[in-house]
């Protein structure tokens, strides 16, 4: 039987992330060591939020530079994974019957790409995105990660990208070094204890979490990727936190791992 594979929650934060070394590109590093190389990876990320759900189907899918007003190195980068036609379409049929976008004209976006340079530098594990309905509500996309759970056992290991609090109006564009804001705090403490404890109801109704939550979560766009990871989750998963840290005051990076705790 082979090894069944974590499912894995990144908090991206900053599209510079790609190219510095910093504690959590090393932390993405260190879950690329750790992690049995899987067959192919299935991502979903905050950056593909669309009016429908969509899969990517194309042998080799473009690198999208999704961003505006960085350096200029950062849009040179280019991240050549192959794609993987066959995933795409298993990913269809084991969400029928939702209809489910075969499309050619999406690749990888930043949320996904920013991210895997550094846990798989080489890419050349084929990937396969999948969007998020931004029309439906928080329970659906958790019931879209229950039913690709089977994955993890085909040698797919499934990501999302976002990030549990992402509020932009109070982020610190590097000018200066700004601690975590208290609701930040206190928003990231409660939901690694739902985590821990296995209590997804209120995660997935996180607007009823009270003022930290919509301070935290002002667009549900980063933080549905994790409802599609903790979805995934099977009885006896351990669910840890490899990397932590909270940027500009109103990002968290944490990373929300689902499975097997890594060596």
């Amino acid at each position: 039987m082979a090894e069944i594979l974590p499912a894995i929650f990144f908090g991206h934060g900053n599209p510079m992330n790609a190219v510095l070394n910093n504690h959590y590109t090393e932390g993405w590093r260190r879950i690329g060591a750790q992690t049995a190389k899987p067959r192919a990876i299935l991502a979903i990320s905050a950056h593909w939020f669309v009016p429908e759900t969509g899969v990517t189907v194309s042998t080799a899918p473009r690198t999208i530079h999704d961003f505006g007003g960085f350096p200029r190195e950062l849009y040179g980068i280019q991240y050549p994974a192959p794609g993987d036609p066959e995933l795409a379409r298993r990913v269809q049929k084991m969400l029928a019957p939702l209809e489910v976008r075969l499309d050619t004209s999406w690749g990888l976006d930043h949320g996904t790409w920013s991210v895997l340079r550094h846990v798989y530098p080489d890419a050349d594990t084929p990937i396969v995105q999948l969007s998020i309905d931004e029309a439906q509500p928080p329970s659906f996309h958790f019931e879209i990660g229950r039913k690709l759970a089977p994955l993890r056992e085909e040698g797919v290991l499934i990501i999302g990208s976002g990030n549990l609090v992402h509020n932009l109006h109070a982020y610190a564009w590097g000018r200066h070094v700004q601690e975590a804001f208290d609701w930040a705090i206190r928003f990231e403490t409660e939901a690694k204890g739902l985590l821990l404890a296995g209590d997804h109801r209120p995660l997935i109704n996180y607007e009823t979490l009270g003022k930290e939550a919509l301070l935290s979560v002002p667009t549900p766009d980063h933080y549905l990727p994790l409802l599609y990871v903790i979805g995934t989750r099977q009885g006896g998963d351990a669910i840890t936190f490899p990397v932590e840290g909270v940027d500009g005051g109103s990002i968290s990076m944490l990373t929300v791992r689902v499975g097997p705790e890594a060596p």
